[in-house]
């Protein structure tokens, strides 16, 4: 039985048996990696608040070879990101990101770009940094980081230059940017403001500081709208995360802005 290490994040957890708990992490070495703790839900647990979702720590565990699952053995706390818990709107936006890394990721597949975006993204929002936005910042980057980078700069039709004027959409099938004849001539074509690609583009090139604390004014929703239907197209289905959220902003005060 091998023994593996790596740091982790817990990002979704169940139970199993009387006493087990079935964690997935998405670890910086083995990606998505899914494993079984042992007795993890008794009260007086080896293991303690240790496996709470998000929390960031070093994963040592044991790979039999025989099955999907590993067999956890520690899991020692790095940085545990309380305040996500502590906010409706953070919650529901964290766990919007980590849902998108694990319906978008393989098991067993490693990613460590988009292992070092869910880091930085619930860094920023355990540190405060505008809920909305951030999950944005990730998901852009994150579709971009999995291999299914939009093309902005010309119609993936017919070629043509895009053009600042804006009354351009988006083929999410075709992989990128219509210009007005060809999006008239698809199906399902989502429209997309010249204020909203400007801050897309954007969004791919500046520090991730940048990234998370300038406004996007009325385009942030729009980015958040079309990346919903992009990982919708990619995973098959809405992130549960989603109609959380969508509860959360009809409470009193509520917001996911």
């Amino acid at each position: 039985m091998a023994l593996g290490r790596s740091t982790a994040l817990v990002i979704g957890t169940l139970p199993l048996a009387e006493s087990d708990l079935l964690v997935t992490f998405f670890s910086r070495r083995e990606g998505k990696l899914r494993g079984v703790a042992r007795h993890a839900r008794r009260m007086r647990s080896r293991f303690g608040g240790a496996l709470e979702l998000f929390t960031l720590g070093e994963l040592i565990f044991f790979d039999g070879g025989r099955s999907d699952l590993v067999q956890i053995d520690h899991f020692d706390i790095v940085r545990p990101f309380a305040r996500l818990r502590e906010d409706l709107e953070r919650l529901g936006q964290a766990a919007w990101i980590v849902e998108c890394a694990a319906r978008l990721t393989a098991e067993r597949d490693p990613h460590p770009v988009v292992y070092g975006l869910l880091v930085r993204a619930l860094t920023s929002l355990d540190g405060g940094a505008p809920a909305a936005r951030t999950a944005v910042a990730f998901g852009l980057r994150c579709v971009d980081a999995l291999g299914h980078r939009l093309r902005l700069d010309g119609c993936v039709t017919c070629g043509r230059p895009a053009r600042s004027g804006g009354g351009a959409a988006i083929d999410l099938a075709g992989g990128g940017i219509l210009c007005p004849p060809c999006a008239a001539a698809t199906p399902g074509a989502l429209a997309v403001s010249k204020d909203a690609l400007h801050a897309w583009r954007r969004l791919r090139t500046c520090s991730w500081v940048e990234a998370t604390a300038s406004p996007l004014g009325p385009a942030e929703g729009e980015l958040r709208g079309l990346l919903e239907s992009h990982v919708i197209h990619l995973g098959g289905r809405p992130p549960r995360a989603t109609r959380f959220l969508e509860e959360v902003g009809k409470l009193p005060g509520g917001s996911t802005r």
